[in-house]
């Protein structure tokens, strides 16, 4: 795929300039129109002195403006830099010094970005969600790849987050993997829901520029709350595919829960960003009247690299078999490579893999080996090939030398009745090195620690078995919802 993507955008206008493209609002955009709003934008940066390897940082919500700004900026061998447009203070300055970027654009709304101008490092460039920007003058920067369309920083497990730099043909392949990969997707009669956030690789890949390098038609939404408004919306525009978050569908089945009707249209659900609880299967089939197909992804893989390929075909538990293009390795600690049906660490070589961090040689070095790459994902592959995410390697507790994934304490603690979510820790321990904690919400405020303490250890090894459960109110999570074991372990 050596294609640039506003070149694979460009043929369907070329092709079908009068179809609709995405619904915005209530209405749908046309090709053509769109075409015209990406006009305005490389018009404007052009004047404004953008250059070859330069990048734009965003804070805009999922928009036409961000999708059109995109296009613009690859037209003219730029890139894009989506961030939090919720981000604060100290965090957001340390990813503009970092990324250093050309301008900041920001959407035109009162007190919908915390930033003040006045006090602002960088040029601050204000556009309305389904317009263009007025004239301004960036600054000089120090360029980088010019085949570099977008970069994500990573949640991080540790310290400052990482700066992910994904090329035209990184995001390219991944995207037609995807395509040839899923066979519950329609390019001529689906259409897509656009509300992840954007400045995750999930959305603004798997939602955003898939729809819109394929010619599939998308529904775009600044905000997935509340989830009836959304409900609402995916029925007014014939939504037929969602990807979403496991978070974002117990929303959804929720809404419906409440009375909120569930668009006939809807016919793919597709969870990825986080484990899918096993236990919400049933009721998302039950209320959403459609199945969940489970899939996995990592930024750096541009981002999907598995998922279950159809409801009829997915096994339950599974994040499916591996797109196409990927080589895999399963490798122990010493970086033996393991056998089917073997637990051990994920290692990925493939075209949709990044070259490296940008500006960050450590933990590129640390990451990348000769072509390949180090998920840090503990998995296991069964005969079929298809992939079952074990844990995160840096979530690993070590209980006297026994290795405890968190997720297998969570299983059955969330197997309880009384239990409406766990997330299981390691914590320092003089004899054993660590032990197990749980962080507990309870769905019945009636249950003690004692009550599953004696549950866990009825059905968990000895040393798996948590030995303090804290209950909580609620848990740290980052943009996606996903649960951020490293603060828990803070507490």
């Amino acid at each position: 795929m050596n294609k640039k993507l506003n070149e694979l955008v460009y043929q369907m206008y070329e092709s079908r300039p009068d179809e609709s493209m995405l619904w915005w609002q209530g209405k749908w955009i046309n090709r053509t129109d769109f075409n015209k709003l990406v006009v305005s934008y490389e018009e404007k940066l052009r004047s404004a002195g953008f250059k070859p390897g330069y990048r734009i940082a965003t804070l805009m919500p999922n928009c036409p403006a961000l999708m059109a700004l995109s296009l613009a900026c690859w037209k003219l061998d730029g890139a894009v830099v989506p961030l939090n447009m919720m981000d604060r203070g100290e965090s957001l300055k340390k990813y503009l010094a970092h990324s250093e970027p050309f301008a900041v654009v920001a959407p035109d709304l009162p007190g919908k970005v915390a930033v003040d101008p006045e006090n602002f490092p960088l040029p601050l460039v204000k556009a309305t969600l389904d317009g263009c920007i007025p004239s301004f003058n960036g600054v000089s920067v120090k360029p980088g790849k010019p085949d570099t369309a977008v970069m994500f920083y990573t949640s991080g497990t540790t310290g400052f987050p990482k700066a992910v730099p994904l090329s035209h043909s990184n995001l390219g392949s991944n995207v037609f993997a995807a395509l040839d990969h899923f066979e519950d997707l329609d390019v001529e009669q689906d259409i897509v829901m656009n509300a992840l956030p954007n400045f995750h690789a999930l959305g603004y890949v798997a939602s955003g520029l898939l729809a819109m390098a394929t010619g599939i038609k998308q529904m775009v939404l600044p905000t997935f709350m509340p989830p009836e408004t959304a409900l609402e919306a995916m029925k007014n525009s014939g939504v037929s595919f969602v990807i979403a978050v496991p978070a974002m569908i117990s929303l959804m089945v929720a809404a419906a829960a409440r009375g909120a009707e569930v668009p006939k249209s809807l016919k793919v659900l597709v969870s990825g960003g986080d484990r899918f609880p096993v236990e919400l299967d049933t009721r998302v089939q039950r209320l959403l009247g459609v199945g969940v197909c489970e899939g996995y992804g990592l930024t750096e893989c541009s981002p999907v690299v598995a998922v279950n390929q159809s409801f009829a075909s997915r096994k339950i538990g599974t994040v499916g078999p591996l797109l196409p293009g990927f080589e895999h390795e399963v490798r122990d600690d010493q970086g033996n490579v393991l056998g089917k049906n073997e637990e051990g660490v994920l290692w990925l070589r493939g075209p949709s893999i990044t070259s490296g961090y940008f500006r960050d040689p450590k933990n590129t070095a640390e990451k990348f080996k000769d072509g390949w790459f180090n998920t840090g994902d503990v998995v296991k592959i069964d005969s079929d090939g298809y992939v079952a995410i074990k844990d995160r390697a840096s979530d690993l507790i070590i209980v006297g030398g026994f290795n405890v994934y968190p997720q297998e304490v969570e299983n059955v603690l969330n197997s309880h009745p009384k239990v409406r979510e766990s997330a299981a820790v390691g914590i320092q321990h003089s004899v054993s090195g660590q032990i197990v904690k749980a962080f507990v919400i309870r769905q019945d405020k009636d249950v003690s620690t004692r009550e599953l303490l004696s549950y866990c250890k009825e059905r968990l090894s000895h040393y798996k078995s948590p030995r303090v459960i804290e209950f909580v109110e609620e848990f740290p999570r980052n943009s996606l919802g996903k649960v951020l074991r490293r603060k828990l372990r803070d507490w």
